[in-house]
């Protein structure tokens, strides 16, 4: 089985070449991923107050049986992943009247930083410039509100 080197973040680097021309066109997930935040200024979990001080929104998109179990987010907006594009798209007309700045930071928290960078480049795509995620998700924040007692 080939190794891959791990990014500082925790992900899984493997070798395969990211040109298209190399093979069938498809990436792995740590390729879509790593892809993927490329154009993201991820937030620590240590600045996810102040983030929120300053005026940004924060979407909590994990699935309830892991906010049941593990707590909610304070001060985070929750939306299910598979609507997060329809309510936070200014132009849908689906989107929750907080989504009405596309100029806003919004950060995607989800429950260990994976899927909400993903999900956070898809919002960039929709002209939601400022989207980005959590490092680490709700686990990072969580720790870290453990750790400072």
């Amino acid at each position: 089985m080939k190794q891959c080197p791990i990014s500082d973040d925790g992900v899984a680097i493997c070798e395969r070449s990211l040109d298209p021309s190399d093979y069938s066109g498809a990436l792995t997930i740590n390729q879509l991923l790593l892809q993927s935040r490329i154009g993201l200024e991820r937030v620590d979990a240590s600045d996810l107050e102040r983030e929120m001080a300053a005026g940004a929104l924060v979407v909590d998109t994990r699935p309830v049986d892991q906010r049941d179990r593990d707590g909610d987010l304070p001060g985070a907006v929750v939306i299910d992943r598979n609507v997060l594009e329809w309510r936070l798209d200014p132009s849908s007309a689906h989107r929750l009247p907080i989504a009405d700045d596309p100029a806003r930071r919004i950060v995607i928290v989800c429950n260990e930083g994976y899927s909400s960078s993903l999900a956070a480049h898809t919002l960039q795509r929709l002209g939601l410039a400022r989207a980005t995620d959590l490092i680490g998700g709700f686990q990072a924040w969580a720790a870290l509100r453990k750790q400072s007692g």
